[in-house]
C-alpha cells in the first residue's frame, strides 16, 4: 500500500505542478497568478475540492498536459457552495481540447444540478489546433450549457489573460464579465489578422483590453487594477445574489446610510436643466451608503447596480442627469434592459430612480436602431415579476417616463418627489408646439413664451395630476425616501404574479 500511496502522491504532484517551475515563473513575471493560486484566493481556506484531477492521458509517467490545462471543482465562498473552472496558462497556454472542454462541461452540469453559482477563470490561448474539430465541438458543448444554465444559476466569467476567437462566446453568454487592467484581452480576431484583412493597425490592448470592453463595447461589466482586487470584487458580487433562481438573496444586518436624510432635499435642483449626480441620492438611501455599481464606465447616462435596504438585496436602476441629461440612448437601453432581466431571473426586487427628459434624439440614434434598442427596456420591465418600486425625482417625460418602470409597466409602488414633472414632454417643448402661433404674433415673443412655460409647468408639469389619475401613489418628502422604499419592499415580500403561458417571448434584440 505504501508503494501505491507514494505513486499516487507522485502523480498528484505532477498535476499540481502544472507546466512546471519555469512556466509558472513566466506567468508571475507577466503579473498573473496560476490557476491554483487564483482558486486559493477566491475560496474559503481548505474548502476547495478538485474533481477530474487525473482526466486526460492514462500515461501519468509521461504527461503532456497535466490536468488537461484546466482545474475544476467546487468549494465555498463566504460559506456558500460555488463551482469553478480555472484554465491553466502554464499548460499548453491553457488551450482547449476535448477533455479540457469535458471537464468544464461537467462543472457546469454539477452546478445546475446542485443549484450553485459557477465561476469561470479564463486564461487560454484558444483551441488546441491539433485536436481539430474535437476542440470546436468542445466549445459548442460549453456554449450549449451556458445557455441552459442562463437564468438557473448565476454565471460569472473572469478574463485573466487572453480570450480569443470562439472562446469569447462562453463569457458573452454568462451574466457578468470581470476584466483586469493590462492583463485581460478579449477579441474575435487578433491584431495581426485585422491588419492582414483590413490594413488597420491596432494593439491588443486597444482592440480587446479591459478599458475597451468596459468603456466602449459594453461587453464587460467590471474592471479591476489587479487580480487580488478582481477576486475580491467577485466575492462582493456573490454576496448580493442567490445561489439559484429558486432562492432569494441572502439577508444581511440592516445599516443606516451615512449622512442626514434631510440632505436629500438639497441634492436635486428644482430647475430641470441643472445637473446633479444621481449616486449622491442613492448613497443617502441604501444600507451603509454601499452601492455596487455594474458597468460604471459604460453608457454612463444610466446607472445600474446592487444595494440593500434593511438588509435585503435589490437591483437599482437610475438615470444620470450628470451625463446627456440622463437621456436614454441605444447603449443605456441595452445596459438597463439586461440588468433588469438579470434581477428578474434571480428574485432581486427592482428600485428605479427616474429623472429622464426622453430618448436621445438624432440621426445617429435613429439609424442605429434606438426604436429597437429602446423597446428592450419596455420589454424587460414588463416581463419582470419581481417587486418593482419607482421613485420619480424630477423629469419624467414621454415614452422614457414609461420605460423607466412607469405604472403602466406594472410598477407595484410609484412615488414622486415634489420636484417631479410627469408629462408628455418638457414645458419648453410643449409650449413651442401648443402656442406656436400665439408666440409668433406677440410683440415680445420671449416674454410671452416664458410666461406660458411657467403656466404650463404650474398646471401640467407636476406630480399631482398623475396622483389624481392614480399613476403615482403619493408625493413624498425626499427625506422619507428610504423609509418608503423599505415599507414597500416589506409589503411586496410575498408578491406572486404570473404571465401568459408560452414557450418564450420574442425579445427585441
Amino acid at each position: 500500500m505504501q508503494e501505491k500511496l507514494a505513486q499516487l502522491a507522485q502523480y498528484r504532484s505532477k498535476i499540481i505542478a502544472g507546466g512546471g517551475p519555469k512556466r509558472i515563473e513566466k506567468q508571475h513575471e507577466a503579473g498573473k497568478k496560476t490557476a491554483r493560486e487564483r482558486i486559493s484566493l477566491l475560496f474559503d481556506p481548505d474548502s476547495f475540492v478538485e474533481i477530474n484531477t487525473f482526466a486526460g492521458s492514462p500515461d501519468l509517467d509521461n504527461l503532456q498536459y497535466p490536468g488537461e490545462g484546466v482545474v475544476t471543482g467546487y468549494g465555498t465562498i463566504d460559506g456558500r457552495l460555488v463551482y469553478v473552472f480555472a484554465q491553466d496558462f502554464t499548460v499548453a497556454g491553457g488551450s482547449l481540447g476535448k477533455i479540457h472542454a469535458e471537464k468544464i462541461c461537467k462543472v457546469l452540469d454539477l452546478a445546475m444540478k446542485n443549484g450553485a453559482p459557477v465561476i469561470g477563470l479564463n486564461d487560454s490561448g484558444g483551441a488546441r489546433i491539433q485536436e481539430g474539430v474535437d476542440a470546436l465541438d468542445g466549445y459548442g458543448n460549453i456554449f450549449f450549457r451556458n445557455t441552459l444554465a442562463s437564468g438557473v444559476i448565476p454565471q460569472i466569467s473572469v478574463i485573466m489573460g487572453p480570450c480569443a476567437g470562439g472562446a469569447v462566446y462562453s463569457p458573452a453568454l454568462t451574466d457578468f464579465i470581470f476584466m483586469v487592467e493590462k492583463i485581460s484581452q478579449m477579441f474575435i480576431t487578433g491584431p495581426q489578422v485585422i491588419k492582414a484583412v483590413t490594413g488597420e493597425e491596432v494593439s491588443m490592448e486597444e482592440l480587446g483590453g479591459a478599458y475597451t470592453h468596459n468603456q466602449k463595447s459594453g461587453v464587460a461589466h467590471f474592471i479591476a487594477k489587479d487580480e487580488e482586487e478582481c477576486l475580491a470584487m467577485i466575492k462582493k458580487l456573490l454576496s448580493y445574489l442567490p445561489s439559484n433562481y429558486l432562492e432569494k438573496p441572502p439577508l444581511f444586518a440592516p445599516q443606516e446610510p451615512p449622512g442626514d436624510p434631510l440632505e436629500l432635499r438639497n441634492i436635486v435642483p428644482t430647475e430641470s436643466y441643472l445637473a446633479y449626480d444621481i449616486k449622491d441620492v442613492i448613497k443617502l438611501v441604501v444600507d451603509g451608503g454601499d452601492f455596487f455599481e455594474v458597468q460604471p464606465l459604460y453608457a454612463v447616462n444610466a446607472v445600474v447596480g446592487f444595494a440593500r435596504f434593511a438588509g435585503q438585496a435589490v437591483g437599482i436602476v437610475a438615470n444620470q442627469p450628470n451625463y446627456l441629461a440622463g437621456c436614454l440612448d441605444i447603449n443605456a437601453s441595452d445596459k438597463i434592459a439586461r440588468f433588469v432581466r438579470f434581477c428578474d431571473c434571480f428574485n432581486l426586487p427592482l428600485v428605479t430612480f427616474t429623472d429622464v427628459p426622453g430618448y436621445l434624439p438624432g440621426t445617429e440614434q435613429e439609424y442605429g436602431g434606438i426604436i429597437r434598442h429602446g423597446a428592450k427596456i419596455l420589454y424587460a420591465y414588463s416581463e419582470a415579476t419581481v417587486p418593482k418600486v419607482t421613485i420619480i425625482l424630477r423629469k419624467a417625460y414621454g415614452g422614457a417616463y414609461i420605460a423607466m418602470c412607469g405604472s403602466s409597466l406594472r410598477a407595484d409602488v410609484s412615488y414622486a418627489w415634489p420636484t417631479a414633472e410627469v408629462a408628455v414632454m418638457g414645458p419648453e417643448g410643449a409650449v413651442n408646439i401648443i402656442y406656436r402661433n400665439e408666440i409668433a404674433k406677440a410683440e415680445n415673443p420671449q416674454e410671452v413664451r416664458e410666461k406660458l412655460i411657467a403656466e404650463y409647468r404650474a398646471k401640467f408639469a407636476n406630480p399631482y395630476i398623475s396622483c389624481a389619475r392614480g399613476y403615482v401613489d403619493d408625493v413624498i418628502d425626499p427625506a422619507d425616501t428610504r423609509k418608503k422604499i423599505i415599507e414597500a419592499l416589506k409589503a411586496l415580500a410575498g408578491k406572486r404574479e404570473t404571465r401568459p403561458q408560452k414557450k418564450h417571448g420574442n425579445f427585441p434584440v
